[in-house]
């Protein structure tokens, strides 16, 4: 019985006796290359290994020194032990890192850079979608979830359950993972629901809605849906630079109560020259934002499509609408507005026109101070490929997007940190266990939304649901 732990302990005796450790080295007037870049980032005291690989060719070893740990291995990978990992970071403290690689028989010691570790806890679920990053079709679509402090990772729902249906985004209701809600498409489908576990289906669609939900938010009380309808179009570009269009012919915001079962409406949410959709509610419930558009000639006038980000009052007591829609910018085309959980802070997306910025390697990030009125352009974050598709954590001092910056065709989790000052810091790519995970995945990662804990339901609960008869509206 004794056996194999020796062996074991052998083994790594030998292997690491292998392992080639630094001489005669040259001293680098460069950063190393470095994939994915971690070089100079803010990183939460929470997060798992930072393990990544060295992509210039020719390297047989590598040694990494971070703070008081020192990685040796063979090949061009550091991968760090997840225990050492923690402990490193438990201080909270900035950590100086350098890498010492072995390339072609010359040892080189590269420029060092910093690891900025913040005591502020990013949460630590994270939800998304996997779908090919394709205009043709999709194909075995899942949503996952994912703990940010290791690497465990599950469905909540997938293709192999819903007959290879679509299955659109998940989002939680103030990061809560007993509050959300998914939405399955195809015959006989609905949005599901999730209370604490409890799954219902739910028919979000009237008569005289022209589609069912699309796009969605929580009230704060967890009692109303805001939503949106949208008869979405796609269509291809003639220009060789750009592959796909995606439009909305026609679209309207609503709210639905999902304890009396009624749609509520307003005459300033549904007007038929104007498209309005992406609706979310403030952290307290007074505001509805989304983003208006007046209609234009559909696809020949595209490029004049040009979305505002506005917003109009909202009652929760009452379940009323205001009587004024306000507008807050009006610059470029807006989507996705995410208000930060403390409200201080609204996020969103721009691009030059149009409402599916995910085909836009334009679309960039701002984020517009509430109490101030001023926007920051966010330089540091965003890239000169698409920025989409974020989502904040609870603590409202960092948020997740999906960025195309690596190839411009898949999407990947970023994080950013928003200090006390407002200002934002370098955005780091989801960590994975593997360096070279994302050179082997055919997924991109899309719509990512942060959550406090692990989400109560699986697969088979969302099978299970779908059999469910449908709750109706009013």
């Amino acid at each position: 019985m004794k056996k194999a732990p020796l062996f074991a302990i052998f083994l790594m005796i030998v292997l690491g006796a292998c392992t080639p450790r630094p001489k005669d080295v040259r001293q680098m007037d460069a950063l190393p290359p470095i994939y994915p870049d971690y070089a100079d980032v803010t990183i939460p005291v929470n997060i798992a290994p930072l393990n990544f690989l060295i992509s210039e060719g020719g390297c047989d070893a590598i040694e990494v020194q971070a703070g008081t740990l020192t990685l040796n291995a063979r090949g061009n990978e550091a991968v760090f032990d997840i225990d050492e990992w923690k402990e490193l970071l438990a201080a909270g403290n900035d950590l100086q890192v350098t890498v010492t690689a072995l390339i072609d028989g010359q040892w080189q010691q590269y420029k060092p850079f910093t690891w900025h570790v913040v005591k502020d806890s990013l949460d630590p679920w994270l939800t998304y979608r996997l779908i090919e990053p394709d205009y043709e079709v999709w194909n075995r679509v899942e949503i996952r979830q994912r703990c940010m402090e290791n690497w465990d990772e599950a469905p909540l729902a997938d293709y192999e359950h819903q007959e290879n249906r679509c299955m659109n985004c998940h989002t939680f209701g103030s990061q809560d993972p007993n509050l959300s809600m998914l939405y399955v498409r195809g015959p006989n489908g609905g949005a599901i629901l999730n209370e604490g576990g409890l799954l219902r289906k739910l028919h979000l669609k009237t008569d005289s809605l022209i589609s069912g939900s699309v796009y969605f938010g929580f009230s704060p009380s967890g009692r109303y849906i805001t939503f949106s309808t949208n008869i979405i179009i796609p269509a291809f570009h003639s220009q060789p630079r750009k592959r796909l269009e995606v439009y909305d012919s026609k679209s309207d915001v609503y709210v639905a109560d999902l304890q009396e079962h009624r749609i509520l409406r307003s005459p300033l949410l549904e007007q038929g020259n104007v498209f309005e959709t992406f609706p979310t509610f403030s952290p307290d419930g007074k505001y509805i934002y989304y983003c208006a558009a007046d209609s234009v000639l559909l696809p020949s006038d595209i490029q004049q499509l040009q979305y505002a980000l506005v917003r109009i009052p909202f009652d929760e007591a009452t379940g009323t609408f205001g009587m004024q829609v306000d507008t807050l910018f009006n610059q470029q085309s807006v989507c996705h507005p995410r208000v930060s959980p403390d409200g201080r802070y609204l996020l969103y997306t721009v691009a030059n026109y149009g409402t599916f910025p995910i085909w836009h390697p334009e679309a960039d990030l701002q984020l517009l101070d509430l109490q101030t009125g001023t926007i920051n352009t966010l330089s540091v974050v965003n890239s000169t490929k698409s920025d989409t598709y974020h989502s904040w954590s609870s603590n409202s001092r960092w948020f997740v997007f999906a960025s195309k910056r690596d190839d411009g065709l898949y999407g990947k989790p970023y994080f950013s940190y928003i200090d006390r000052n407002g200002q934002a810091h370098k955005p780091f790519c989801l960590p994975q266990r593997h360096p070279r995970f994302y050179e082997n995945t055919l997924k991109s990662f899309n719509a990512p939304e942060l959550g406090r804990g692990r989400v109560p339901f699986t697969p088979e609960d969302v099978a299970r649901a779908m059999q469910q008869e449908s709750e109706t509206f009013q």
